[in-house]
């Protein structure tokens, strides 16, 4: 009779291990209260093709390989939500169109709101800028 001793923690180092093949680099850092435009993957019989989604991300949520984001756009007058898994592969690329400066995590408010929101610019600081 064997008695194997396994840590806790080292079940959650093999784990974090097999996810981080699966997370995808090729995605720009962004924000709850940044306008983005999601290209997706849209299979229609044997075709594929691209379609954008632009709007604003209301709310991300998880980490890691489940991590998740909530964008909303507004098209005809009818306010439209879409979540995304970050690491899908039907995101072909993340666009940045604008980065907004918000106080909150998540945005639920705006679907009550009746005008259009109006989220101030984050400045964007340079990398290669030095403070003097």
């Amino acid at each position: 009779m064997i008695i194997v001793c396994v840590k806790e923690s080292d079940i959650v180092n093999l784990v974090d291990k097999i996810t981080e093949k699966q997370i995808r680099k090729d995605i720009p850092e962004f924000r709850v209260g940044d306008t983005i435009r999601v290209n997706v993957k849209i299979v229609e019989g044997k075709r594929e093709r691209i379609q954008a989604f632009e709007g604003l991300v209301m709310a991300i949520q998880g980490s890691g390989i489940s991590k998740n984001f909530i964008v909303r756009k507004v098209s005809s007058g009818v306010g439209v939500e879409r979540t995304f898994p970050m690491n899908s592969p039907i995101i072909d690329s993340i666009e940045l169109v604008r980065t907004g400066k918000v106080r909150q995590a998540k945005l639920g408010y705006i679907r009550t709101m009746i005008k259009q929101p109006k989220i101030k610019e984050r400045r964007v600081k340079e990398k290669n800028e030095k403070a003097a």
